[in-house]
């Protein structure tokens, strides 16, 4: 999916790209797998903002997405490839043969008209949900499994794609976009294929409008501000931050960069390999 440049006839045009939706067929969504999303501004059921920068933006309908794909050995058509406001990636509609409507993250190369299945009796094609048991070694899966019939949890991302590396009695050996390479249950279920939409990361906002129309308001930095107001504000014109002592803290004092956040005595971490800056994990 190529992406759309314009002439530099005003400021924000010399930046901005739109994507160009060519692989949309259908403009509306299917009307009974849809509600429209309730807007919170960043606050909780206190009226207190619990997340900055928050607010307005356009309407945007929910797509009820499949990610568990357990209606096993029925076959499904395309029936349409939709635009979808909440993710960077495009859905499938699927029409089974009994009737029922679905969405699911379309594919690369998944176009109207194909049949897609899933469960353990179907054949390792494109847009078709297997277990990771049933699923040839270095080849591209999406839509992944952390937990057997919970649903795929990871690899949705526009572009995104995981490759299953090895298989070892109960576990298969995965490594995710990310570089990190995790061990995961084979009987967890995966799409085959790559997500689709892989120029979003091509597209560029190019002015405060569009940020603006997804809901996000600007906020202004940390250094800008005075003393009372953020720990690094204050100091004698522009300073890196507090004035010239160099903290690079969230406005409740906790570090910015540096910190790890992850629990060291996280029960997942039994089943991490090789973490994402490529170093061995050492599980106690």
């Amino acid at each position: 999916m190529p992406v759309k440049v314009f002439r530099p006839l005003t400021p924000s045009t010399r930046y901005i790209t739109i994507a160009s939706y060519d692989e949309i067929t259908k403009t509306k969504p299917e009307k009974s797998l849809i509600y429209t999303r309730k807007k919170t501004g960043g606050r909780n059921c206190y009226g207190r903002v619990t997340a900055r920068g928050i607010g307005r933006g356009n309407k945007q309908k929910v797509r009820t997405v499949d990610f568990k794909r357990n209606k096993h050995g029925i076959e499904a058509s395309v029936a349409a490839i939709e635009y979808d406001p909440m993710r960077t990636a495009r859905l499938a509609l699927l029409q089974y043969k009994d009737g029922e409507k679905r969405y699911i993250i379309a594919p690369v190369g998944l176009e109207v008209g194909a049949k897609v299945m899933s469960g353990p009796g179907a054949a390792p094609d494109l847009g078709n949900c297997i277990p990771l048991k049933s699923v040839p070694v270095g080849l591209a899966i999406h839509n992944l499994e952390i937990i057997p019939g919970k649903g795929g949890q990871m690899v949705r991302t526009a572009g995104g794609s995981a490759t299953l590396m090895s298989r070892d009695e109960e576990y298969a050996q995965v490594r995710l976009p990310s570089g990190e390479i995790r061990r995961i249950n084979v009987n967890c279920l995966a799409t085959i294929g790559q997500v689709g939409n892989i120029e979003h990361e091509n597209v560029i906002l190019g002015k405060a409008g569009r940020s603006r129309h997804r809901g996000i308001r600007p906020i202004n930095r940390g250094v800008s501000r005075n003393p009372v107001d953020h720990p690094n504000g204050g100091g004698q014109g522009k300073s890196k931050g507090g004035g010239g002592w160099q903290q690079l803290v969230s406005p409740w004092g906790v570090a910015a960069k540096g910190k790890r956040t992850r629990n060291k005595r996280k029960l997942s971490n039994r089943f991490i390999l090789v973490r994402r800056d490529g170093r061995p994990m050492k599980n106690k």
